[in-house]
């Protein structure tokens, strides 16, 4: 294939995706933060995680990492565990990196289990047990909630009902 032939790869590849998404025309700048975990959107799924905590007696620390794991936001509720910092960030790298959540993880995780031994990789940055949850927008995982601070279940549980209510909070920003 010679550079006359693959440019003309190019524009055919490149009219055949203005034909079908015409607002991406040339100069369109998407601003659109619908798959993008904004401070915005993670502090207001904190909110809702931090009502929901507190209405069942439990100070946990609530982190949203975006798609990458990197931290957006992290808030840390009065009497919660030091170490709780650490382990919600953890746990929300957990979930973005895997795809999947804690609680799933913990029972790959276990001997004899295909993921054994996966919690001594990444630095030991891995979490194999529950509380965090992947987050996704139109089916794409746009970032991941972490929840520590109360028994395995508890922090199962409340991670869980962020996750639930994450659309829920997405469609009101």
């Amino acid at each position: 294939m010679n550079e006359q032939d693959i440019s003309k790869a190019v524009e055919a590849v490149l009219g055949q995706i203005k034909e079908q998404h015409p607002h991406h025309a040339a100069g369109h700048v998407c601003k659109c933060k619908k798959h993008v975990m904004t401070l915005k959107l993670a502090n207001a799924l904190i909110e809702k995680v931090k009502a929901y905590a507190e209405s069942m007696g439990v100070n946990v620390v609530i982190a949203v990492s975006d798609k990458s794991g990197r931290p957006v936001a992290v808030q840390c509720m009065d009497d919660a565990y030091i170490a709780s910092f650490d382990i919600a960030i953890n746990k929300t790298f957990t979930s973005a990196s895997l795809k999947m959540s804690t609680e799933a993880l913990s029972h790959l995780s276990q001997p004899g289990q295909p993921l054994y031994g996966i919690q001594f990789t990444n630095e030991g940055k891995i979490v194999i047990f529950g509380g965090g949850e992947p987050l996704e927008a139109d089916g794409k995982i746009i970032g991941a909630l972490g929840v520590s601070g109360g028994s395995a279940e508890e922090d199962t549980a409340i991670a869980a009902y962020g996750k639930e209510i994450f659309e829920e909070v997405l469609a009101c920003l």
